[in-house]
């Protein structure tokens, strides 16, 4: 029962294009797809001891920012012929973003799910617990099909974890980024099972803490349904997440087959598990959890982890008292808290420098150049930082320790680098952070170095043979430190090629390039105390910088990539737009139309422009309100709020025009005036309300934001909805309803309704996404 991957599904779904909700794409053809296929594992595994039910399910609802009409999801349980009363819910989503064919995010994790189906369904010893796989078509709008299927289906009563499919990232190894909450069974569990482990606390940590901008049907599952679970995702080659290249031929065949081979076993070892059965019981704190380089994990509960943690500590302490106790006069307290004084000095200087370099380098327009070259960042902002670190050290022993002994002065900054990661380990225990094995391991390899090796230190001084047996007894601390930094790096850099924050990225691959230095370098910083000179070696780092810097300056490194093998696109949103502006009375008043285009990078135009030398600054515009804005609202209410491009182009005229009607209007007793309004339109609309001064929203059909996304698939019956004004002084006054369509082309038109006393306006902003955004 090993699984094994043949493609076909994933090849098929790919076929298809992208797949947006509520176009046939996702609706029909997808659908009809997954539903021959698992009638095809239904026969096939009828003679033996399990069974498959299907059900297709079409939920409507409402939560958070968005609503939704007629979604679909297909959900298939899988249970023994004597039935089952516990099962693992088993997620992943067929729909796709506009411009993608969605081959990662997460057709692949459809196909991988079918596989597993068929495999479970095919084993000869029935199951204890059933698995109901989950393969819904609405994640893409906000996480819609999840919360009506754990929400509205009976059979969410049934599910007592789950594990969902994701993707960051074009293949690779699948990483467990989130657990829980708590059930520390769920990790056990994993870690037993799972064939080749890829899982880590930290990423848990920093997912949850809001700096990675995204967001999966984790969170659904575990707030609307109260159920704890596994989030996995694809994490390799961001650069082309949510683009046209995220396609079958980029992922390796081994990745997936490597994350079938996970699921399948942590699945089967699930549902022949006694915890699924009352997990509630098992539902008690954290877990510490890590894989060591994909061989094998560590996982033990955080109090654990805590108790470890302060041991460990306490034994730094120890060890630092003992040294402090054997010398008179409190001689080595004063040296040593020198000593970290200088050491933090030099970080921070380190920082400083780097970061002006950083200022540099955007301020000569060549920001993200390292989008491509991610060696060029290592060696420009990592060989700087390593040479002041060296210069800044270099000059503390030439001047301040000139008559020190250099094995003592070398084991002194030995010291002072493990006093401040015991500072670093006890803060983040203090705070709870899981993430604390990672300072704990660099105190406790480090400190146990160092008291084998004293004795042989103290005989033959700083020889070779002491910094050979040195640096291996950091090998296990120092490596794994390595992957953790490459894995952080290869999350965080295509992630600055979609963000669109007014930190400047380099500054952001700047300071990170410093931490990881700092981190690397605490305890090989005292051999330059060792050494009897560093000249060649800041020579040559000095030469590797100015090298670097002048040939960044020169525009050598271009951030972006057509190579076919290995691209790294631009993104740019682009709409196209006609827009109708009216009077308070109804009458036009202006109208116009172009291309609303958004750039979704700190680099803006000044690549583009070149090539199209409209685009620049002379049709640039900052949204001052949404209206001037004329974006698609579901994309990020942020993009709003930095430098547009408007360039006039010819007037365009949606498909299916959208129609909406102002049914009734009544004051009520409280002195509102309440409006209800029905909307015939595409799948994909936005409402967004815009109170006058002297009104404000007193309530509505919807929640506490003045913000809805509306998402319906075929066949949807008509939207209808309320809302309630308050108006402090009696005035005559409008209503503005907003309309926009992209199909590919998008359209706004406005109408105005003359309404007493009530003081609004409507943006209703809506789109069937077939183009909602474009890397080029």
């Amino acid at each position: 029962n090993r699984y094994l991957f043949n493609g076909k599904h994933l090849e098929q779904i790919t076929s298809i294009g992208p797949r947006t909700v509520g176009s046939p794409e996702n609706e029909n053809t997808t659908v009809s797809y997954l539903l021959d296929q698992i009638e095809q594992i239904r026969s096939e595994s009828e003679t033996g001891p399990h069974s498959i039910t299907v059900d297709i399910q079409r939920p409507s609802g409402c939560f958070s920012i968005g609503c939704y009409d007629r979604i679909t999801n297909i959900a298939v349980k899988l249970q023994p012929k004597t039935s089952a009363q516990h099962f693992m819910l088993a997620n992943c989503h067929f729909d796709s973003v506009a411009n993608s064919p969605g081959a990662s995010d997460d057709a692949v994790g459809c196909s991988v799910m079918l596989e597993v189906l068929h495999s479970l369904a095919n084993l000869s010893t029935p199951l204890k617990h059933g698995v109901i796989f989950l393969f819904n078509g609405a994640e893409e709008t906000i996480l819609q099909a999840s919360h009506g299927f754990i929400t509205q289906h009976p059979w969410a009563r049934q599910v007592r974890a789950f594990v969902n499919l994701e993707a960051a990232g074009v293949g690779g190894k699948e990483l467990v980024f989130q657990t829980g909450p708590e059930n520390p069974w769920l990790v056990q569990a994993y870690a037993r099972a799972a064939v080749h482990p890829f899982a880590t606390v930290v990423g848990q940590e920093i997912f949850q803490s809001g700096l990675i901008p995204s967001d999966t049907d984790f969170r659904i599952f575990r707030d609307f349904g109260n159920i704890p679970g596994i989030d996995l995702a694809f994490i390799e080659n961001g650069f082309i997440y949510h683009t046209k290249y995220d396609t079958p031929g980029r992922i390796h065949t081994d990745s997936i087959q490597r994350a079938g081979d996970n699921i399948l076993s942590v699945l089967k070892h699930l549902v022949m598990s006694d915890e699924l059965a009352d997990s509630s019981q098992y539902r008690h704190g954290n877990m510490v959890f890590f894989d060591l380089l994909g061989l094998t994990m560590l996982v033990y509960p955080a109090h654990v982890g805590t108790v470890i943690n302060y041991i460990v500590a306490v034994a730094a302490v120890i060890y630092l008292s003992g040294k402090c106790l054997l010398t008179s006069s409190g001689r080595y307290m004063r040296d040593l808290v020198c000593v970290v004084c200088v050491l933090v000095l030099s970080w921070i200087f380190s920082l400083v420098t780097l970061l002006f370099v950083a200022w540099l380098v955007t301020l000569m327009g060549r920001s993200m150049f390292w989008y491509s070259h991610i060696h060029a960042a290592v060696f420009l902002y990592g060989s700087a930082a390593v040479c002041i670190l060296l210069l800044i050290h270099t000059l503390v022993k030439n001047r301040c320790y000139r008559r020190a002994g250099r094995v003592d002065l070398a084991e002194l900054f030995f010291d002072g680098s493990l006093l401040l990661w015991c500072f670093v380990l006890f803060f983040f225990t203090h705070r709870g952070w899981c993430s604390a094995y990672v300072p704990m391991m660099m105190v406790l390899f480090p400190l146990i170095s160092k008291l084998l090796l004293t004795k042989l230190f103290r005989a033959r001084g700083a020889s070779l043979q002491y910094s050979v047996l040195y640096l291996m007894g950091l090998v296990v601390p120092y490596v794994y430190i390595m992957f953790l930094i490459r894995v952080i790096f290869e999350v965080f850099t295509p992630i600055l090629g979609r963000s669109k924050d007014e930190i400047p990225p380099d500054i952001i691959m700047a300071s990170l390039v410093t931490v990881a230095t700092v981190i690397l370098s605490s305890y090989i910083i005292h051999f330059i105390y060792l050494s009897r000179g560093t000249k060649r070696v800041l020579a040559v780092l000095g030469s590797v910088f100015m090298l670097m810097f002048v040939l960044v300056s020169c525009g050598l490194f271009f951030p972006y990539s057509a190579d076919p093998s290995s691209p790294r696109p631009k993104r740019v949103f682009v709409q196209h737009i006609t827009r109708s502006f009216h009077t308070l009375n109804g009458s036009l008043q202006s109208s116009d139309s172009g291309l609303c285009i958004n750039d979704l990078d700190y680099t803006g135009m000044q690549h583009i422009t070149p090539h199209i030398p409209q685009i620049n600054d002379s049709i640039s515009t900052h949204c001052q309100d949404w209206l001037s804005c004329s974006r698609q609202f579901l994309t990020s209410f942020s993009h709003c709020f930095r430098k547009s491009w408007y360039l006039p182009a010819p007037e365009v005229s949606p498909k299916a025009p959208l129609e909406v009607q102002l049914l009734s209007r009544q004051e009520t007793q409280w002195g509102t005036v309440k409006m209800s309004f029905e909307v015939k339109g595409p799948s994909h609309m936005s409402l967004y309300l815009h109170p006058h001064a002297g009104a404000s929203l007193s309530s509505w059909s919807f929640n506490d934001w003045n913000f809805v996304f509306y998402t319906h698939g075929l066949d949807a019956p008509v939207w209808r909805f309320w809302i309630e004004i308050l108006v402090s002084t009696p005035q005559r006054s409008s209503c503005f309803l907003v309309f926009s369509r992209s199909s590919p082309q998008t359209c706004l038109l406005m109408r105005a309704w003359s309404l007493w006393p009530s003081l609004l306006i409507i943006y209703l902003v809506q789109t069937d996404a077939r183009r909602r955004s474009s890397p080029s």
